[in-house]
């Protein structure tokens, strides 16, 4: 939990940053500001893929060399020829790698739903999602009231955008709210960092069944994946296992390969 407290205490400090070098105005001139965006949640039940977020992901605080020297616009294109069903981007930089840069140039060369993963506390950042190109917002359970939660939502909804709720705790269950499009189970034992899918089969009788659902992090093989969507998940956030390989694309082109195979 400490480094959550780390994160987010860094993320006040460049919001408040942000908020005077690049103000509100300017964001909204951004030629993706009147674009209308692409539906993650049908595209993570669309019948001919097989729900798959497919993450580019250059490091984390529990691994600081994942792909620190991936390049975006190859891992993206990649992804999508090899069937993933959207791409999930990380932006935060200290702790992560990433850059708003790099979900400017996936959605430049890409047309498919970008998921924006990012520790969001306040409007400005979905602003900010909006004027780089994403087409859903990741809001954590974690480190949002429910009234947060809510709030957040239903501003991103304006702009078009969608919204996954991750929940690390059965006791986030209550912070589901009508305003949430995506409900995101996550296995990382934020105490551990340990990953178990068994979280997510245990969880699942307890998520509302009417809104799309996920699984994500620490699904390390297809028949993994498989198990889970045969219980009732719709798809899965699958960020390491693809990028620890020197080729990302190839490796989800086998996953999910093999996972359509088990589908069958």
């Amino acid at each position: 939990m400490n480094i959550l407290n780390d994160i987010i205490a860094q993320k006040r400090i460049e919001v408040k940053d942000r908020k005077e070098v690049n103000p509100i105005i300017s964001l909204e001139r951004s030629i993706y500001f009147e674009t209308p965006c692409i539906s993650l949640s049908e595209y993570i039940k669309r019948s001919d893929k097989c729900g798959i977020i497919a993450e580019f992901k250059r490091k984390s605080p529990s691994k600081p060399n994942i792909n620190l020297y991936a390049d975006p616009k190859e891992v993206s294109i990649g992804y999508m020829q090899s069937g993933a069903s959207a791409i999930s981007v990380l932006t935060d930089e200290l702790f992560f790698g990433g850059s708003s840069k790099d979900l400017t140039t996936v959605r430049t060369y890409n047309y498919a739903p970008i998921l924006r993963k990012e520790f969001i506390i306040d409007e400005y950042q979905i602003i900010e999602a909006k004027s780089i190109g994403a087409d859903a917002i990741l809001l954590i359970a974690e480190i949002l009231s429910k009234e947060q939660i809510n709030e957040l939502a239903k501003f991103a909804q304006t702009l078009g955008l969608e919204v996954l709720l991750e929940l690390h705790s059965k006791n986030q269950l209550d912070k589901i709210t009508s305003k949430i499009n995506i409900v995101g189970v996550n296995n990382r034992n934020l105490d551990t960092f340990e990953t178990d899918i068994q979280f997510s089969l245990d969880l699942l009788d307890q998520l509302p069944k009417e809104k799309v659902l996920i699984s994500e992090s620490g699904i390390k093989s297809a028949t993994e994946a498989a198990q889970l969507k045969k219980a009732g998940y719709d798809g899965f956030l699958i960020g390491e296992q693809f990028m620890k390989n020197h080729s990302p694309a190839e490796a989800c082109k086998d996953f999910v390969i093999d996972l359509k195979s088990q589908l069958v």
